[in-house]
């Protein structure tokens, strides 16, 4: 039988990852950085005063300047677990016929402390991080799919799919997934913080357990 959405996207951090709201968030408080220019510069890029690549150098910047390296970053995601039930909903998506990906302003490093290098996911759109030899920072890659381009990446797999927004369906649980909720044909707000998803968002789930989801995601 055909699943309902044959393609679900998730987010990462607060979804698929539990104990931070924001990995960035968890690197800066742990690296010491200011946290009055870490909001300025958020600040300025919801304003449109900087683009998202920018940002992302700028938090970048912070993070070498506070010593982080590929094993402090990995001590400083300790704290952070897996969702619930987070790998038996993978894994029963995935036998029904799903594909599973992620569209996420998170950190390929999250994805790869709890998945190994053998990602579970058929596309992965999420900011990346080089090291070298010697574990320092040498090289950065910002995701052209966060916060209102989100819904883009959604279009985009669209496309390599061949599959309309309307067979799509997104779990996500903060106010960077309102547009990809929007235009998700189902979309869950999943452990869900922020009013402006839960008001868009098709299903609303406030548990922090992701087998929850496999109802809405499997049936019609």
């Amino acid at each position: 039988m055909t699943p309902p959405f044959p393609l679900v996207i998730f987010d990462v951090d607060g979804t698929l990852v539990d104990d931070t709201v924001f990995v960035w968030e968890t690197l800066h408080r742990h690296f010491g950085s200011d946290p009055v220019a870490i909001r300025q510069a958020m600040d300025d890029y919801l304003a449109g005063r900087i683009s998202y690549a920018q940002w992302f150098e700028h938090d970048i910047h912070f993070l070498k300047k506070g010593g982080a390296t590929r094993a402090t970053i990995d001590q400083a995601l300790e704290g952070m677990r897996l969702m619930d039930g987070a790998l038996e909903t993978l894994a029963t998506l995935k036998a029904a016929g799903v594909r599973v990906a992620v569209i996420s302003g998170s950190l390929d490093l999250v994805l790869t402390r709890f998945f190994g290098a053998d990602w579970p996911f058929s596309d992965v759109f999420i900011n990346r991080i080089g090291f070298d030899a010697a574990g320092d920072i040498v090289s950065w890659e910002p995701t052209p799919f966060d916060m209102d381009h989100k819904a883009e990446g959604l279009l985009e797999l669209g496309r390599r799919y061949d599959l309309p927004p309307e067979r799509i369906a997104f779990v996500g649980d903060n106010f960077n997934d309102v547009s990809i909720a929007r235009l998700a044909g189902r979309s869950i707000a999943f452990n869900a913080k922020s009013r402006r998803l839960m008001a868009v968002a098709t299903v609303t789930l406030l548990e922090r357990d992701l087998r929850l989801t496999l109802p809405f995601l499997l049936g019609d």
